[in-house]
Parts: C-alpha cells; structure tokens; sequence
C-alpha cells in the first residue's frame, strides 16, 4: 500500500478522493468506486500501488496511437481496478474484479522495475492502459518519472474522467493520450458507464492545452451511440477544439453485460469515418477492421498515402523529417 496522492481530509475520518470527477468521500474503512482506493482511519491509501495485472509490449498502434512515434513499441502495464463500469468493458475480468470479486490481484514490481523492463524490450514509452490508469495514479506519476530519466516517454489509455488537478500533476512526465470519447449523451455515460460527458470534455480540452499530444476513440455500439446526428456532433466538436486530433472509429462486438446487440456492421464504421472526414477532421480512422483504407494515413493537403498499414503493421511509410514525402506539408504528431 502507499499514501494516496490528491485527497483531503474531512471531519470524522472521512476523506474526499480528488484524483477523477467522482471526488469520492470516504468513511474509515471504505472504498473509492475504484474500489482500490481506501480510507483507512482517515489515510487514503492505493491498495495497487506495484501491484501489476497485466504487460505487455505493444505496437504503439495497438493503444491505438497512429500519429505518435508510429511502428515503435509500448511496454503497456495496468492494475485490477476501475472509476467506470461500462456494460461492454473487453477487460472486465481486472476492470471489475476489486468491486465484483474484492480481490486485488497482482505480482509485486516496482517503478523502476518496470521501466527497466521497457528498456529491455526495446520499448520508445511505457503506456499506462488495459484498466484504467487515473486509479493507479500513484504507481503511473513514479513510474513515468522514472521512465523520463531514461529516456522514455509516457502514455495514458485513458477514460479520461480525472481531475484538472491529477492531469496538472501528471504533465510534466505524460507526452501522449488517447481518450475514449464514448458518446456525446450525457445519459449514456450514465446509464451505460456511470460517469458523466462534460468532464471527459474538460480532460480532453485541457490536455490538447497542455501540448499532451492527444488521440480520441469512440466505439460505435448499434442503437446506442451510432446515429449520424451523435457522430456529427462528436466531429464538430473536435474539429473546434484541434482538425488535427485523430478520431479512431471502432466496432463493438457483444462482450461483459452487454450481449444482446449485435456486432457493429461495417458500413456504420464507414460512414462514420465519412462523417468525420466532412466534417473537417483531417484524420479518422477505423478500428476492428485489418486491411481497411481507414487503417491508413493520407496526407490532409494532398491526400496522398503516408502511411500504410495492416493492423498494427505499418507496412508502407512516406513522411520524412515530419512531412508529407509528396508535397512538404508537415504533419501533426510526435515522432513522426
């Protein structure tokens, strides 16, 4: 266990957690809806603080991250453990596990264990994913820290439902994001993941401020977030924000709570990429779907192929020193 960072004090041994926009107030004896995260006679502790669940060395395309440091790896780490409970959670079985099981699984390692590990696999970034990284913040700040002073850069795979105070404490090890933006309907954040849009908002509008390079997923559930007027909204307002925020578009398939729809047809990724490209977006991507042209990068002036891929594989790649290798315009993204 370690001491909790970002948490206040009330009277009669309660704490308020300020780490994510639940701002959770806590009896002695009690949990966050993290449920890792404890009040302990007034002492908020991380109960997975070293407690790793999961790693793995992914292809940066895999978080998906297309525009930062493209074809190098990402030694991907998480803990059991989650602010949100969304019905169609792939990684329900640790997302879930500390408040469906009370169980906090892990294997003990340390911050610089773990960075010494990325080094060893050749990783360019540790990303911070699977479950949710904000409910193993203290674990995720020392080893990014860490990760830093050798030369790695430092990824979130986020919900993006932490506070303005977490992200401020994060930023100057944290060069990359990509937030699930799962609808534009504050009823179905609700109902279908127990939080809420506008903070989600906040994190994105305040990373792309703070120069955290930022990508954005949505995954398209039939009936539930699929209509044109939603993806239009979703499109409008990231190109306010930044046109050049890649949108990654991904199909659901039937998994955790919710089994009774059905996998989302191809042609709703389709268009929902058209949508985003009509809108203004410079880059929209589709996921779930190998060998798609939505898989591929095209240049937004000339709209000539840059990158190429199959997958997670990049397979062709025409960018040289940041620009298109066809017509000079530079590129947004980190490393590319």
């Amino acid at each position: 266990m370690k001491e909790a960072m970002l948490y206040e004090k009330l009277k009669g041994n309660k704490v308020r957690c300020n780490l994510c926009a639940h701002h959770c107030v806590i009896n002695s004896g009690k949990r966050g809806i993290c449920g890792v995260r404890e009040n302990q006679d007034g002492i908020l502790n991380s109960l997975v603080y070293g407690k790793v669940v999961a790693e793995h060395n992914d292809p940066i395309e895999k978080k998906p991250l297309y525009h930062f440091y493209p074809g190098s790896l990402s030694f991907s780490i998480a803990t059991v453990g989650c602010n949100f409970k969304c019905l169609f959670c792939q990684n329900a079985d640790i997302s879930q596990m500390p408040k469906e099981e009370g169980k906090i699984l892990g294997w003990d390692t340390t911050p610089k264990e773990i960075v010494a590990k990325a080094l060893s696999q050749k990783a360019s970034s540790i990303a911070y994913t699977y479950t949710e990284p904000t409910i193993f913040f203290e674990l995720a700040y020392d080893t990014a820290y860490q990760a830093v002073k050798k030369g790695l850069k430092n990824l979130f795979v986020t919900n993006g439902y932490m506070t303005k105070d977490a992200l401020e404490t994060i930023k100057p090890y944290l060069h990359a994001a990509n937030v699930d933006l799962k609808s534009f309907q504050d009823t179905y954040y609700k109902k279908i993941c127990g939080g809420r849009l506008q903070p989600v908002l906040d994190t994105i509008t305040n990373m792309v401020k703070m120069g955290i390079w930022v990508e954005v997923t949505t995954l398209l559930i039939p009936t539930l977030n699929d209509s044109e007027d939603e993806l239009k909204d979703i499109a409008r307002w990231l190109y306010q924000l930044n046109p050049d925020i890649p949108w990654h578009i991904s199909r659901f398939f039937p998994t955790y709570r919710l089994t009774n729809l059905p996998p989302t047809p191809i042609e709703t990724i389709h268009r929902a990429r058209e949508i985003g490209l009509e809108e203004g977006l410079h880059y929209v991507y589709t996921g779930n779907i190998p060998g798609n042209k939505g898989e591929n990068t095209y240049c937004h002036h000339c709209n000539n192929l840059l990158i190429g891929r199959y997958g997670y594989t990049i397979i062709e790649y025409n960018i040289k020193d940041g620009c298109c290798a066809h017509c000079g315009t530079k590129i947004p993204g980190v490393g590319m």
